[in-house]
């Protein structure tokens, strides 16, 4: 099955405790073309679980994928036809994830350990439904820094019909070092990544991992099918819009006035249906970074007191009291003596 490599060419990663559907829907006010992904969500939870509350979203999220952990293909199946079922543009495999959680579950990074039965999930998910699945992987487990780990899962993928590979360009270690240190320490192997791509040239890579600005992620586009910012998109999300701005300068995008009121009118709809302001409000406390205001918009925007009150022209309010007052001229100034 063959698909349009535009389809990846700006995404933003699949986050735990993350990128929820609140925050897709903010990063999509600033992305208008970006391939948005869920956090990664356990067959279990949609099999055994509620549903809606997992894979409901505004339709303005579109082109968005849902990220699937498990490993009994079965499952996976059965999940990825709920996926198509309620609109996903596509179903992602989590094979990179090195967390507690997918350790236990024998998940995530831990499926690159057996290539077989990745390939096997992949087939009875492809076979399942109409729209693309994806792996999302590693380049190795543990220290082994050999090429051939990585080329051999990824071939394997490739010949049970895999053709999008979304390459988190580090090793997972799964023992000694947490989540957090995983996006650090194991070090970024671009080289290994782009060695894949020309392997596998009829293939689509996305590069994941490291890419913390517009200009990183413009200049990776020379050489990938698409880049996948993870981090960057959330402690500092106008990188999202200067990409956007940068592929595609002629395109109309929202001004900052434009965005609030947007978020405040999505604000309102969410609160009637009994969602915190808290919880509307967190995906955009980094929005203002490394610009005059952004300590006061962080503050108001993270004000328990503020939050309590679930009222969003707090959103509003922040915005206007976070931007840099205009000088006054001072023969407009009918108080300015010489």
């Amino acid at each position: 099955m063959d698909f349009p490599s535009a389809g990846w060419r700006v995404c933003v990663a699949p986050m735990i405790d993350v990128t929820d559907r609140h925050c897709r829907y903010f990063h999509r006010l600033l992305a208008p073309e970006a391939r948005l992904y869920t956090e990664m969500v356990t067959t279990g939870a949609l099999l055994h679980g509620n549903v809606a509350r997992h894979l409901d979203y505004d339709d303005s999220q579109h082109p968005v994928a849902l990220q699937l952990g498990g490993s009994d293909p079965a499952a996976l199946a059965a999940s990825a036809k709920l996926a198509q079922q309620w609109g996903y543009d596509e179903v992602n495999l989590n094979c990179g994830c090195p967390s507690d959680r997918v350790q236990k579950g024998a998940f995530g990074a831990c499926l690159m350990a057996d290539p077989q039965l990745v390939a096997q999930a992949w087939r009875a998910m492809q076979e399942a439904v109409d729209i693309p699945v994806t792996i999302k992987h590693r380049l190795g487990l543990g220290y082994d820094i050999s090429y051939g780990f990585a080329r051999d899962f990824v071939g394997e993928l490739y010949q049970a019909g895999c053709k999008v590979f979304i390459v988190h360009a580090r090793n997972a270690v799964l023992e000694g070092l947490s989540p957090k240190d995983n996006r650090e320490i194991p070090p970024l192997r671009y080289d290994l990544a782009l060695q894949l791509k020309r392997d596998f040239p009829d293939a689509q890579f996305v590069l994941n991992g490291g890419i913390a600005t517009a200009e990183q992620a413009q200049e990776w586009l020379g050489e990938f099918d698409g880049v996948m910012l993870g981090r960057a998109a959330w402690h500092h999300p106008e990188v999202l819009s200067q990409l956007a701005h940068r592929l595609q300068p002629q395109a109309p995008v929202l001004t900052p006035e434009q965005v609030i009121q947007k978020m405040m009118d999505y604000a309102r709809e969410h609160i009637a249906q009994g969602t915190p302001l808290r919880m509307l409000t967190r995906p955009m406390l980094g929005w203002m970074g490394g610009r005059p205001g952004a300590r006061r918009w962080r503050r108001m925007l993270s004000d328990a007191r503020l939050l309590a009150t679930n009222d969003p022209a707090i959103i509003e309010q922040a915005w206007k009291l976070s931007q840099p007052q205009a000088p006054v001229h001072p023969q407009a100034n009918p108080e300015y003596t010489p």
